[in-house]
């Protein structure tokens, strides 16, 4: 007769008010250990604990008692305080997970200034032979202008010189032209006085 006093408590406890939901990952804070009963409260049997971070599935809560049921990552249905979860993942949980990015990133962060390092050491190697060539072509062209003016003095020598044989030229063909004509005036004065005269003697004859 003991046991049916007992039997009505029990399905009064469990008829408490309850709110069934969607599960939902949650995650135990980091006020540890944290011990799970058999019901929501304290009144039921403990059958285990929680460390901090550990995930569990939120399955129902308990508004009077402020207790959620869980089941945690082995599979075991229990119930624990609600403010002893949260949504994100305790500290102790993220510090290897942040540590863990971190060090990817000053991985990534590493290659990046290999990758920044390469490419400048590159771009100064192209530079210093796009000036180099720059230096070459400057040296080209100002050994080209220096030719060209060399050239250009050549020629105006040359044309100099062409000027000069042409008015010694002209020179002695007018010196010949002019000797060729005196002695055709010369010998044009003479020449009467060379021939003789035949008509004088003629005359003579008729005489």
């Amino acid at each position: 007769m003991r046991k049916f006093p007992l039997f009505i408590l029990a399905l009064i406890g469990f008829n408490l008010p309850m709110t069934t939901q969607a599960e939902e990952t949650l995650y135990v804070s980091d006020e540890l250990p944290t011990f799970i009963h058999r019901g929501p409260g304290t009144d039921y049997s403990i059958i285990g604990s929680l460390k901090s971070g550990d995930q569990v599935q939120l399955l129902n809560t308990d508004a009077e008692t402020g207790y959620a049921q869980v089941r945690d990552y082995k599979g075991r249905v229990a119930w624990l305080p609600k403010n002893q979860l949260s949504k994100t993942p305790s500290v102790k949980t993220r510090i290897p997970l942040l540590e863990k990015e971190n060090q990817e990133l000053r991985e990534k962060l590493t290659s990046i200034d290999s990758n920044w390092n390469n490419q400048t050491s590159e771009m100064q190697s192209k530079v210093a032979a796009s000036d180099q060539t720059i230096a070459n072509l400057t040296a080209e062209n100002e050994k080209l202008k220096n030719e060209l003016i060399r050239s250009g003095k050549k020629l105006e020598i040359a044309q100099i010189n062409l000027d000069n044989n042409r008015r010694e030229l002209i020179l002695q063909w007018f010196m010949y032209g002019g000797g060729v004509a005196g002695a055709g005036l010369i010998f044009g004065l003479l020449l009467p006085h060379l021939i003789p005269r035949r008509k004088k003697r003629n005359e003579r004859w008729m005489n």
